[in-house]
């Protein structure tokens, strides 16, 4: 499964690419896994402003800057979105970078991974409804994971703390099941896009 594990933040002091970094940390012990650290802000685009639906305009011209986004997304089998949460919600530019998807996602297993106040848990719930939208397979529970105080616990090479990591119940237990999840689905996902 070639994973795509996106940074949903930009802004200057963000504490997301460490999370991001221990999905795609974990994501190498998980077997059949190969994940890729995709991060926004390699990828500038302008607010979404074309004038009908990517999905409904057959004419559709696409600047070159949010090509480069769409193929970079269209390539991967599976997708972790890193979030964290802003007044409630996601980042205004994650919402604008998922406006310009078509088919991208179409039929492909995604999963949510956020942080912030009470674990960034309202951003993951809209999160989950946004890419369902996109058509991309949202994955049964736990088809998100919120963590709570993140960046006192990961560290900026996305390493989780020792002291956590020990616990039964650590975050690290939940993402390995998660990946396992989503590594399920990907196969049967992509058999099924196959035979159609």
């Amino acid at each position: 499964m070639k994973l795509a594990v996106v940074v949903g933040a930009t802004r200057e002091g963000r504490q997301t690419p460490k999370q991001a970094k221990w999905v795609v940390n974990v994501s190498s012990e998980v077997e059949g896994v190969e994940a890729e650290l995709v991060d926004l802000i390699d990828y500038p685009m302008p607010f979404f402003n074309e004038p009908i639906s990517p999905r409904y305009n057959p004419n559709r011209v696409i600047e070159p800057a949010v090509k480069k986004w769409t193929d970079k997304l269209n390539s991967f089998d599976a997708y972790i979105f890193v979030t964290p949460e802003y007044n409630h919600s996601i980042p205004g530019v994650l919402k604008n970078s998922l406006d310009f998807l078509t088919t991208e996602l179409l039929k492909k297993p995604a999963a949510v991974v956020s942080h912030g106040a009470n674990g960034g848990a309202r951003a993951a719930t809209d999160l989950k409804e946004i890419l369902s939208e996109s058509k991309a397979a949202i994955i049964p529970a736990p088809s998100s994971l919120s963590i709570s105080g993140m960046s006192d616990i990961i560290d900026d090479e996305g390493n989780l703390a020792e002291t956590v990591k020990a616990n039964p119940y650590s975050p690290q237990v939940a993402l390995t099941g998660l990946l396992e999840d989503l590594k399920w689905y990907s196969d049967a996902l992509s058999k099924a896009r196959e035979s159609n």
